[in-house]
């Protein structure tokens, strides 16, 4: 007597838990063009091993020392997804981490990124790598490999998570900070909006007021709230390393969480203090936040950018000037570095003007 042939299998499967192995080899190579459109100088293979190489001689450098940074797009992400408009929070990824790399006199290099979901929407995480490597592009570095995580049960469905990282080098004598002094010209560059900081605060204005993310932006014509919320981080890093590699800097801080309090006295040494004397250009978008929140200057200052997203310490402010509009800038000169009245106090920021946000 002759045995049935068995039936095929029908047991339990990695994608019967929630996780499609498909989808994300699908997803490496929706990005692949994208990634290898950043490749520089330095980049050695491509996306699919185990690890990514990078020769610092064929970029080079003669005798390097390695930056790096990581961070994230926080709350920011809520309103891609919100908002099914996910083209540019990989730019922010990129630019929360490169502009971290640049103020410490560092060329970016190379950028890797986390992407973690519940189950992964390839057209979706197609969109947000393709803004990582747009980023990466604009700023020079090579998108040199990543991890894309699917974790059914850790995230609501549609939802994601970004996490960046980048490495940069300068040469061992190029370090920034280095030379600030007392009498030294504090310069702003502009910032595109909120950038990535502050989202938590935004979302309970927002909701506060009974709005939504389709409402029109009022600060913004012809946007939407979403829309005008999404506008991406700036990227600095052309305009920095130019001014650097031309021997004008003494310094620069990227104004991130914290605002220009938190961030501006990283950059001093001791016994020094950073003075803003001089206003600045207020964006609308910061103006509109105090207004419907009821947010109090000080309290704008300490969470958002409130329009400047890159500091600059110079001694040569009419050079720096001068090249920045060149570059198509529209930078402002902001205050000063002043000796403190200790020589070893720690760093301070000393508010010589209120910007007023209420102005309309």
């Amino acid at each position: 007597m002759t045995s049935s042939p068995r039936p095929p299998s029908s047991g339990l499967t990695y994608r019967d838990s929630g996780v499609d192995i498909e989808a994300g080899e699908a997803l490496v190579d929706a990005i692949r063009p994208a990634a290898k459109a950043t490749d520089r100088a330095g980049t050695m293979g491509g996306l699919g091993g185990f690890g990514a190489l990078f020769d610092l001689k064929a970029a080079g450098f003669q005798d390097p020392v390695l930056v790096s940074c990581t961070d994230g797009v926080g709350t920011k992400l809520t309103l891609a997804i919100d908002n099914d408009l996910h083209e540019t929070v990989g730019i922010d990824l990129v630019a929360m981490c490169v502009n971290d790399l640049i103020v410490q006199g560092a060329e970016p290099l190379f950028f890797l990124d986390y992407f973690a979901t519940g189950r992964l929407s390839v057209a979706s995480a197609a969109k947000v790598v393709k803004g990582i490597a747009q980023g990466c592009a604009l700023s020079g570095c090579a998108l040199v490999g990543g991890e894309t995580a699917e974790m059914p049960g850790m995230y609501a469905d549609g939802h994601y998570d970004l996490a960046g990282f980048s490495v940069g080098a300068a040469e061992r004598g190029a370090l920034l900070p280095a030379g600030i002094a007392a009498g030294d010209t504090l310069i702003s560059l502009s910032s595109s909006g909120v950038h990535s900081n502050g989202f938590s605060l935004v979302r309970r204005i927002v909701a506060d007021a009974h709005l939504t993310w389709t409402d029109p932006a009022a600060f913004a014509p012809g946007q939407t709230l979403g829309e005008a919320f999404l506008e991406p981080t700036r990227l600095y890093v052309k305009q920095v390393l130019a001014l650097h590699r031309a021997g004008l800097l003494h310094g620069a801080a990227h104004i991130t969480g914290g605002g220009l309090p938190g961030n501006l006295p990283r950059v001093l040494p001791e016994g020094l203090n950073a003075v803003i004397d001089q206003e600045w250009p207020i964006p609308p978008v910061f103006r509109w936040l105090a207004r419907t929140g009821n947010v109090q200057g000080e309290e704008m200052l300490r969470v958002f950018n409130c329009g400047v997203g890159m500091v600059l310490i110079t001694h040569e402010p009419d050079k720096v000037l001068a090249l920045l509009r060149e570059m198509g800038e529209t930078p402002s000169v902001i205050g000063h570095v002043a000796q403190a009245a200790e020589p070893s106090a720690k760093p301070d920021l000393i508010m010589q003007v209120s910007p007023d946000f209420r102005a309309a």
